[in-house]
């Protein structure tokens, strides 16, 4: 749990040192994901980290969260204000400060996990090796809108195999979510990554690759960027459906932006 932890916190300082600089103003600026501000990204990210940290410290906890907050919703917008709210309440000091005070306490609980300890969720159970990885992958995609909307380079995040490994793992989500079978086309996947090392997945024998740049395809499964917007070479017609539907988060069939917005 060391290395995931040490990946998730450096991914959430280096957000905290880019919105922390901002001027208030700054703070309202629209981003792609949902209409939502830069705050409303920070408020997610602060309600969700409040709620994993309850998942890894309490489950009794976790469990009457689950029926004070989403016991009567009746549908998604529903959930998103609700989720939405605390932070909105806030000024931005005491938002940043609420978020600063749930990831620490959250990172302390993980860290101490066996990565096998199984954590509840709002769907099935989840190890606490791919909690981690889940809040990791939340972190950067969340900032990856932050960072678009500011027009700023995302710096190389440490977590970028993670995320990745999630995109892969989620193959067959991405289309059971959307109501479709998954394919059952094997679909080998080859990544450069930040420094230059190959990370792989499935097998060398498959007629099906994606192959390129780790964080291309990290945003490909992030919802962050169109296929099309990226240098990934993508072989096969499953694996170009793949890219199409693929969604590493959990929650209803999503699309991220089109082709052409990024290019």
């Amino acid at each position: 749990m060391k290395q995931i932890c040490t990946d998730l916190t450096r991914e959430q300082d280096s957000l905290d040192e880019l919105v922390s600089a901002l001027p208030p103003e700054d703070w309202e600026n629209t981003t792609l994901c949902l209409d939502w501000t830069i705050k409303d990204e920070i408020c997610h990210l602060a309600y969700f980290d409040y709620t994993a940290r309850l998942a890894a410290t309490d489950s009794e906890a976790f469990t009457q969260h689950l029926i004070e907050d989403f016991g009567q919703v009746k549908d998604m917008e529903e959930v998103t204000n609700i989720t939405l709210a605390r932070g909105r309440a806030m000024d931005i000091e005491g938002l940043l400060a609420w978020w600063r005070t749930e990831r620490r306490l959250l990172n302390e609980a993980l860290a101490g996990l066996n990565p096998k300890d199984r954590l509840p969720w709002y769907g099935p159970p989840m190890s606490a090796l791919s909690f981690a990885t889940a809040r990791l992958m939340e972190t950067w995609a969340h900032g990856q809108d932050i960072y678009d909307t500011l027009k700023q380079k995302h710096p190389v995040s440490p977590g970028l195999k993670h995320i990745a490994h999630i995109g892969v793992t989620t193959f067959n989500w991405s289309f059971t979510n959307r109501g479709q079978e998954a394919p059952d086309t094997p679909v080998y996947v080859s990544l450069t990554g930040p420094s230059g090392e190959t990370w792989t997945w499935g097998d060398t024998a498959a007629t099906q690759t994606i192959t390129g740049p780790a964080e291309d395809f990290c945003l490909v499964v992030t919802q962050r960027r169109h296929v099309d917007d990226t240098v990934l070479a993508v072989v096969g017609d499953t694996a170009r459906q793949w890219m199409l539907v693929a969604q590493a988060f959990a929650g209803p069939p999503d699309n991220g932006p089109p082709a052409g917005m990024f290019s």
